[in-house]
C-alpha cells in the first residue's frame, strides 16, 4: 500500500484517555478467591489429627484449583472490555500467572487429598492412589483433564516455549478447555463443599457456564460474524526490508469493525499451508474503510510463508485487539521507541498521534530499516523528528541508556512513550525510561508473549 502525504496540520488533541478498568477486575477475581475460601469455611467443622489437616488442606487448594480453572478459561475469551482496555499483553500476564496458581494448587489438591486419604485409612500412597482413580465417580476423567493440565503447564514454560514452535503449543494450549471440562464433573461429584449445597453448587454452575460462554461468544460467534460480514481477502503482497513484508488485506465496510492505530487482529491465512494457525499481527498503517495492512518478519515457520500468499487468498480475522492506541496518550509529547519489526504499530501511530511526536527506530543496518520511506514522509509532514540507532561499523550496538535517551530528548520525562519490540529489548528500554525519569502510568507497551 503505497500512501503520498501532504503537508497538513497534525492531528486534533485527543481527550483525555479513559481509566484503566484493571483495578476494579482484579478487584472482582480476588474476591472470587475469598468467597471460595468462604465457603469452605463454612461448610467445615472441627479439623481433628494429621488426616483432618492434610484432607482440609486439599480440599481447599481443590476449591481454589476449580476457581482459578475458570478464570484461565474467561481469560482466554478475549473480552473486548479486558483486550482493548486493559490491553492484550497485560491480560496475557494475568492469564499466565493464573495459569501457574492452577498447576500448582492442582498438585497442591492432589498431594494433599491423597495424603489425607491415606493417613485416614492407614494405607500407602500408593494403594489408596489406585482406589480414588479406579473406584471414585468421575475420576478416570478428572485424571485424564490433570494429565493435560500440566502438559499445558510444562509447555507454557518460557524455557520450553523457546525450543517449540508455535503452532504445538498454540494447539497445546487450546487443550485447556478439555481438560477444564473433564475435571468439572468430579468437583460436583466428590466437592464435599458443593455436595448437597443447592446455593453453592448453583453458583458453581454460574460460574463455569458464564466463563464457557465468554469463549463461546467472542472466540467463535463474534469471529464468524465479522468474517462473513466483511469478507477479507489478501490485494497484495510487498517486500519492505530483507526477510519484511507487508500484506495489504481488502474487504468490506472495515470502518465498522471499530479498529484504530497500535491495534492487531489475529490472521489465518487460509493459504500457504497457514490456515491451521491463528497469529497476531499489528496493523502497520492506520486502517481505511476497505483495507488494512500488516508488516511481518519472517522469524519462524508461519510467518515465512506469509510471503508466499497470492493476491485473492481468503482471510480469517479476529479483533481488533490492544490497548496501545492514542487513548492511552495522558501527555502533549509523546515519544515511539521500535526495534525491528515492532516498528509496525509505531508507524501506525505516527500517522494518527495528536500532539509533537518523535519516532526513536532501532535496527541493526539502513538496510533493516523497514517502512524507513513511510516514515520519513510523515515526518516531514508532520515537521516531526525521526531518529535512527543502528549498529556501528564494527557491529557495536547503540546506547539505549538512561542518559543516551535524555540526551536525544530532553525533556523526556513529560513525554508519553510508546515501545515495541522484542521482550529483552523492551525491558532494557522500559529499566532505562524509568531511570530517565518517566513514570510507569506514561511508558506504554504489549507484548504477545505470555
Amino acid at each position: 500500500m503505497t500512501t503520498v502525504y501532504e503537508r497538513r496540520a497534525a492531528p486534533p488533541v485527543a481527550p483525555a484517555p479513559p481509566r484503566s478498568p484493571a483495578g476494579p477486575v482484579l478487584a472482582v477475581l480476588w474476591a472470587g478467591a475469598a468467597a471460595v475460601l468462604a465457603l469452605w469455611w463454612s461448610g467445615t467443622g472441627s479439623v481433628v489429627g494429621a488426616a483432618g489437616w492434610l484432607t482440609g488442606a486439599g480440599r481447599i487448594a481443590g476449591l481454589l484449583c476449580g476457581y482459578a480453572c475458570a478464570v484461565v478459561v474467561a481469560l482466554m475469551a478475549r473480552v473486548p472490555l479486558l483486550e482493548r482496555r486493559i490491553g492484550s499483553d497485560r491480560v496475557a500476564r494475568w492469564h499466565a500467572m493464573a495459569g501457574r496458581y492452577t498447576v500448582c494448587l492442582l498438585v497442591a489438591h492432589i498431594v494433599l487429598i491423597l495424603a489425607g486419604y491415606a493417613a485416614q485409612d492407614r494405607r500407602s500412597i500408593v494403594d489408596e492412589t489406585l482406589t480414588v482413580v479406579l473406584d471414585y465417580p468421575e475420576m478416570l476423567k478428572a485424571t485424564a483433564g490433570t494429565v493435560i493440565l500440566l502438559a499445558v503447564g510444562v509447555t507454557s514454560a518460557r524455557a520450553v516455549r523457546r525450543r517449540t514452535g508455535y503452532e504445538f503449543w498454540y494447539y497445546v494450549h487450546l487443550l485447556t478447555y478439555a481438560a477444564v471440562f473433564l475435571a468439572f464433573g468430579h468437583q460436583l461429584a466428590l466437592g464435599n463443599d458443593l455436595n448437597g449445597r443447592p446455593v453453592a453448587t448453583a453458583a458453581w454452575y454460574a460460574l463455569y457456564l458464564g466463563a464457557a460462554g465468554l469463549v463461546l461468544w467472542f472466540r467463535v460467534l463474534v469471529p464468524v460474524r465479522l468474517n462473513l460480514r466483511h469478507r477479507l481477502r489478501v490485494e497484495s503482497v510487498q517486500r519492505e526490508a530483507p526477510g519484511v513484508y507487508s500484506v495489504v488485506v481488502r474487504g468490506r465496510r472495515l470502518d465498522e469493525l471499530g479498529a484504530r492505530a497500535g491495534q492487531f487482529f489475529r490472521w489465518r491465512f487460509l493459504g500457504a499451508g497457514l490456515a491451521w494457525t491463528s497469529t497476531p499481527y499489528s496493523l502497520s498503517a492506520p486502517p481505511r474503510p476497505e483495507q488494512m495492512r500488516i508488516t511481518v518478519k519472517a522469524l519462524g515457520g508461519h510467518s515465512a510463508r506469509v510471503a508466499l500468499l497470492r493476491p485473492g487468498t481468503r482471510v480469517w480475522a479476529e479483533g481488533p485487539y490492544g490497548a496501545m492506541t492514542a487513548e492511552r496518550r495522558t501527555a502533549p509529547k509523546s515519544l515511539l521507541i521500535g526495534a525491528g519489526v515492532g516498528i509496525t504499530p509505531l508507524r501506525a501511530l505516527f500517522e494518527t498521534l495528536p500532539g509533537e511526536v518523535t519516532v526513536l527506530y532501532r535496527a541493526r543496518s539502513a538496510e533493516d530499516l523497514a517502512l524507513g520511506s513511510e516514515l520519513e514522509a510523515i515526518a516531514r509532514w508532520r515537521g516531526a523528528r525521526v531518529l535512527y540507532a543502528l549498529n556501528g561499523h564494527e557491529g557495536q550496538r547503540p546506547d539505549l541508556g538512561a542518559g543516551s535517551l535524555r540526551a536525544a530528548v530532553p525533556d523526556l520525562a513529560g513525554y508519553d512513550v510508546y515501545l515495541c519490540g522484542p521482550h529483552g529489548f523492551a525491558r532494557d528500554v522500559y529499566e532505562a525510561l524509568r531511570a530517565a525519569g518517566v513514570p510507569d502510568r506514561r511508558i506504554h507497551h504489549e507484548s504477545f508473549e505470555l
